[in-house]
């Protein structure tokens, strides 16, 4: 399948807006995103009316659509950055495209502003090569192909579930490394996309990533933020374990993950030091998620992506839960949020 078998109407393009004002950020994007359809989930806290300029096919949720769908207690759980997830969850497209309101079209080594959409669906519709790595990267991108010793019958790849794209200016750091290297921008654009090998784990952002809804959407939900109590925040934690759920899936399926083009330009937001206090005890606790889910195996009954989580979940609670009680928590949100992707827009389910 190539990106001209795609239809317009077979993509969604999630935003998660934690500002009110969206006419900068869509006008710079409208060259790219404007036959596709948007889906705009305005976070839960954030109080003001939206201002939407005109022009663009969309669907904008507020906190009242969040309390129909996931019961009235739920809202809290998709606010700041975890509110694209109910747009993973509303959608009904084959691919979504998820970019938050603080990125920019980027411009590549010429000059020439970046299509993050097209090179998205070209990730996702070309194949992925997770089982012997080339060295070439990418064999199916133009002037590129298998190098010598590559097994022949590994060459047809396999489907590409996720396309992780990334970021100039405001690299994906961590809290402490931003307070460290406050100065420290990311200015490298490498015009280079891989698969990342079967077995390896990355940290997986939700600022710019795209990915197959109908193989591996109950894979990417915000299980930490819908395990946490009270006001105490994990900030962008979440995404790195619903991410390394997501590899792992893919991996027991035969499904491929890759990493790299595209680039989008992320502006400055937030503090630093304020993050820190926030993402702490997450990064602590990073030390003990690792090696479980590079340990973690799958039952061959687990066929589908839902089976898959639902079956971590089990290993999660059993051998995480003993290290700090938030794991069973989250490992029973894991389980929650495969009941509500499969009812889809049906009865409130209420989080726990």
């Amino acid at each position: 399948m190539s990106e001209e078998n795609i239809k317009d109407s077979e993509v969604d393009i999630v935003i998660g807006a934690l500002q009110a004002d969206l006419s900068s950020f869509l006008n710079e994007w409208r060259p790219i995103i404007s036959r596709f359809h948007l889906i705009i989930v305005q976070d839960p806290d954030l109080k003001d009316e939206l201002n939407i300029p005109e022009g663009f096919d969309l669907d904008v949720y507020t906190k009242s659509d969040i309390d129909r769908i996931v019961g009235s207690s739920g809202s809290a759980f998709f606010s700041g950055y975890s509110c694209r997830y109910f747009g993973y969850l509303i959608s009904r497209k084959k691919y979504i495209i998820s970019i938050d309101d603080d990125c920019f079209p980027a411009k590549d080594n010429m000059g020439n502003s970046i299509d993050a959409v097209a090179q998205h669906i070209t990730n996702l519709t070309t194949p992925a090569t997770p089982f012997f790595f080339n060295t070439l990267y990418d064999p199916f991108r133009e002037g590129a192909d298998f190098v010598r010793g590559y097994p022949f019958s590994l060459r047809s790849g396999v489907t590409s579930a996720i396309s992780c794209g990334l970021w100039l200016n405001l690299a994906d750091y961590d809290a402490p490394t931003q307070a460290l290297k406050s100065q420290l921008r990311n200015s490298r654009y490498v015009d280079a996309v891989i698969t990342v090998p079967a077995r390896a784990l990355m940290p997986v952002s939700g600022i710019n990533i795209a990915f197959d809804r109908e193989a591996v959407g109950p894979t990417l939900f915000p299980a930490l933020k819908l395990a946490q109590e009270g006001n105490f925040r994990w900030e962008t934690m979440e995404d790195i374990w619903s991410g390394m759920c997501a590899k792992v899936v893919c991996d027991h399926l035969g499904l491929g993950v890759k990493s790299g083009l595209p680039y989008v330009w992320r502006k400055e937001r937030g503090s630093a030091i304020d993050s820190l206090r926030k993402e702490w005890e997450g990064v602590k606790l990073m030390e003990e998620v690792v090696p479980f889910f590079q340990s973690v195996r799958l039952p061959q009954t687990a066929t589908t992506a839902e089976d898959c989580v639902v079956e971590i979940a089990k290993t999660v609670k059993e051998q995480l839960g003993r290290v700090d009680p938030v794991f069973s928590r989250a490992a029973e949100a894991m389980v929650e949020w495969v009941k509500l992707w499969k009812i889809g827009s049906g009865s409130p389910l209420v989080f726990r």
